[in-house]
């Protein structure tokens, strides 16, 4: 081999670790790049879509005007998220619980699955917005009513997601444990909870979502504060710029109540030896 072809070949030995790294960092950062490169792009065909159509602000703003409002009204939008975001969280924080609470009861005695599944089917079917109205008249204008009504919608993704995982017990592995002595309750806590972990959390994210929407269609209702009560009066002031400055708060509280449960959910799998 001459000293040119060993030259070549040094070199691409050199080569490759650099290439390997690049790879793997692209191939860990592509889940974050893409989307973000994908809203970036679509931002920029909105703004570029507005000005060459000269589509008027009051029907569909710029990113750019929604910005300026970011920027000339960053007290206003975190004064309303402040109660949103409390809200919301406290409204999850009760849904999944009760709904943990329900889909273990469901599953664990078969009089109970007997007589209350159905009723939570039809329960659930019921368009809650309907009900909406009669939780203000039953609990009042305030934070119960919207935390009650918020609970009532976000609790059976939990609870169905629960009972899926609980009822995808090995039966062989159940019968396992009662061989061995295990009561009922052991059984549940030892092998139940640990399989239907990941069902759980499958059902927290949807959670999150639906917790939210539930502060914010109280806030529509009765309301003096929040991101709900901002965009209805920015919109009945034509402020549309305004407004959907409130709906991308609303988005990023979403995301981040999103991303702690996913956070959450890792923590879980590695502690179980999981991750």
């Amino acid at each position: 081999m001459g000293s040119s072809e060993q030259s070549a070949l040094r070199l691409d030995l050199a080569r490759r670790p650099l290439g390997q790294a690049l790879s793997t960092t692209w191939e860990s950062g592509r889940p974050i790049v893409l989307p973000v490169v994908a809203a970036l792009f679509t931002l920029l065909i909105w703004e570029a879509a507005v000005d060459a159509f000269q589509v008027p602000e009051v029907i569909l703003p710029p990113p750019s005007a929604i910005a300026a409002q970011f920027a000339a009204n960053p007290w206003i939008l975190l004064k309303h998220l402040v109660p949103t975001a409390l809200e919301s969280l406290l409204a999850f924080g009760i849904a999944v619980p009760v709904g943990v609470l329900l889909a273990t009861l469901l599953t664990t005695f078969t009089l109970v699955r007997e007589a209350f599944y159905p009723n939570v089917i039809v329960f659930q079917i019921i368009p809650k917005i309907a009900l909406a109205p009669l939780f203000i008249i039953w609990l009042g204008i305030g934070t119960l009513s919207r935390v009650t009504f918020a609970i009532s919608i976000s609790f059976f993704p939990v609870l169905i997601s629960t009972a899926t995982g609980l009822r995808s017990v090995n039966p062989d592995l159940i019968k396992l444990c009662r061989t061995v002595g295990a009561s009922r309750w052991q059984v549940l806590w030892k092998v139940g909870f640990p399989t239907a972990l990941p069902f759980i959390f499958n059902g927290m994210k949807i959670t999150t979502t639906m917790s939210v929407i539930g502060i914010v269609v109280g806030e529509f209702i009765a309301a003096q504060a929040g991101l709900g009560f901002l965009i209805l009066f920015a919109s009945s002031q034509q402020q549309t710029d305004l407004c959907l400055a409130a709906i991308a708060v609303l988005c990023a509280l979403g995301l981040a109540m999103y991303g702690l449960v996913a956070g959450a959910e890792i923590v879980m799998r590695r502690a179980f030896g999981d991750g």
